[in-house]
């Protein structure tokens, strides 16, 4: 198993990335503020324009480790890969089955279905946990809506078909998780999944999480040799990770979803931790962003028992455990891709 590095993430926006031998070195105004050696790091995630060095992104490079640029406040702009180092045949056997409806939607199925178990999976412990206090028969009929859907993707015959169960499906349990939003309702609050941009506090929290998980996705496909842009749910769209994002769907709910809603629920942040813009986006102040990271990461440091591995590992080897079980799929080791069912 492989060992459990780190992300930096630069969060101050005037930071500039160089390098100095083998280490990664972060200035502001032309001063050092860090520094760490690139063999600790599997990603780095800068928040600001600025940017990096040539020679650091050659660094990057030359050490797979991913270097993505967002925007001060979490919108995705640009990620700097180096040579692709993925196994051709095993890309190969990927862009065929990705070029193949039938094929396609039989892996996309897997993605699904992981996702609506991992959805009725947080809604069944808002019921455990919280039916004094939540609207119980309302988070009960949308499960047992969940339960239907989830029925129906065996015989699914088509991907449109198949992304209809998908959102409406996604459209209820937004909805409804509203309903486990316990603490500082006046702030928080999630009336309907709205994004680009998110116009309330709570999807400003979920787009942020999310984006981060993109992240960690993209870098452990590229680990073992896929192709993060070529997804058999999500369509190709240039510059689009396709199956960063159909592997996102089914780790949504365990490792962003209910990070949401616990940092909402134990006051970990507040309504002051986010800024509206004049358009009406709302999105994470720097304090919040940090607070935001801080739980990430150690969320992260987690450990769980791995229902198809049977093993122990960290939170945050759940996207590299997944593709590696896609490259295990794809390469005829086992015979279907196994989702996560989070516990």
């Amino acid at each position: 198993m492989r060992k459990l590095l780190n992300t930096l993430y630069v969060t101050t926006p005037e930071s500039y990335l160089t390098r100095e031998r083998e280490n990664v070195v972060v200035r502001v105004n032309n001063e050092e503020k860090f520094r760490i050696p690139i063999h600790n790091l599997e990603g780095i995630v800068c928040f600001g324009y600025m940017g990096a060095s040539p020679h650091l992104m050659r660094l990057c490079s030359d050490n797979n480790v991913g270097l993505s640029f967002l925007t001060p406040y979490g919108k995705f702009l640009a990620r700097v890969n180096g040579r692709v180092r993925g196994n051709v045949l095993l890309r190969r056997t990927q862009y065929r089955k990705a070029d193949s409806p039938g094929e396609s939607l039989e892996i996309a199925k897997s993605f699904i279905t992981g996702k609506i178990v991992n959805c009725r999976t947080v809604l069944g412990r808002g019921i455990r946990d919280h039916s004094a206090v939540i609207d119980f028969d309302k988070v009960q009929a949308v499960d047992a809506l969940l339960i239907e859907n989830l029925l129906k993707i065996e015989d699914c015959n088509s991907a449109d078909t198949l992304r209809g169960i998908e959102g409406n499906c996604a459209k209820f349990y937004f909805i409804t998780l509203d309903e486990l939003i316990l603490k500082q309702k006046d702030a928080f609050y999630l009336h309907e999944r709205n994004r680009r941009p998110p116009l309330d506090n709570m999807n400003a929290l979920l787009s942020f999480l999310y984006t981060l998980l993109a992240h960690d996705t993209e870098s452990a496909l590229e680990t073992v040799g896929l192709d993060p842009y070529v997804g058999f749910f999500h369509t190709d769209r240039p510059g689009r990770a396709g199956l960063a994002l159909d592997m996102m769907e089914e780790l949504r709910p365990f490792m962003a979803d209910r990070l949401a809603l616990n940092l909402v629920n134990r006051k970990q942040i507040s309504g002051d931790d986010f800024l509206k813009k004049e358009n009406g986006a709302v999105i994470l102040s720097e304090t919040g962003r940090k607070e935001v990271i801080g739980a990430w990461q150690k969320r992260k440091q987690d450990t769980i028992n791995h229902p198809y591995l049977k093993e122990k590992i960290p939170v945050g080897l759940l996207p590299y455990v997944q593709a590696m079980l896609m490259g295990r799929f794809l390469r005829g080791d086992i015979d279907g891709y196994p989702p996560f069912f989070m516990n």
